[in-house]
């Protein structure tokens, strides 16, 4: 499930940074409890990761999905 989500995430997201609603993961297969990590900022946004692929909810129905770059510690 891990790799599924990750190839859902990086198929959806080609510029590194998308906002999607809710419904255009679940109907690619896209399943919530699965995730690598979990990110918080200072500010309190929570991102879940699937390897280097990673979404935030910014309502109840869409999501910013972006990718972590990985030259950055």
């Amino acid at each position: 499930m891990l790799v599924r989500n990750r190839k859902i995430l990086e198929r959806l997201n080609l510029t590194g940074k998308k906002k999607v609603h809710r419904n255009q993961l679940v109907n690619e297969g896209f399943d919530f409890d699965f995730f690598t990590n979990i990110y918080k900022t200072k500010a309190g946004d929570i991102y879940h990761f699937c390897y280097e692929q990673g979404y935030l909810a910014i309502s109840d129905q869409f999501f910013l999905l972006v990718k972590k770059d990985e030259n950055k510690a």
